[in-house]
C-alpha cells in the first residue's frame, strides 16, 4: 500500500473517530439538557435519529475502511 493511500486512511479512520466521539457527547448533552429545558419527546427522538444515523454512516466508513485494508495485505 502506498504512503499517500495510507494517509487517505488513516485521515478517514480519524473522521470516523470524531463523528463516533463527537456524536455521543452531543447526543449524552441533548438527553441531560433537554428535558431541563423542557423540550417535547419529539426533539428527544429526532435527535437519537440523527445519532443513528451517524453511528451508521460510521459503521459503513469503518467497514469500507477494513475491506480496503483486507485487500491491500491480500494483494
Amino acid at each position: 500500500m502506498s504512503d499517500q493511500s495510507d494517509k487517505a486512511q488513516s485521515r478517514k479512520g480519524q473522521t470516523v473517530a470524531l463523528v463516533i466521539a463527537g456524536t455521543m457527547l452531543i447526543w449524552l448533552a441533548a438527553n441531560w439538557v433537554g428535558p431541563a429545558l423542557g423540550l417535547p419527546g419529539r426533539y428527544a427522538l429526532l435527535i437519537d435519529f440523527a445519532a443513528l444515523a451517524a453511528l451508521f454512516w460510521s459503521l459503513v466508513v469503518a467497514y469500507q475502511l477494513w475491506q480496503a485494508r483486507r485487500a491491500a495485505d491480500d494483494g
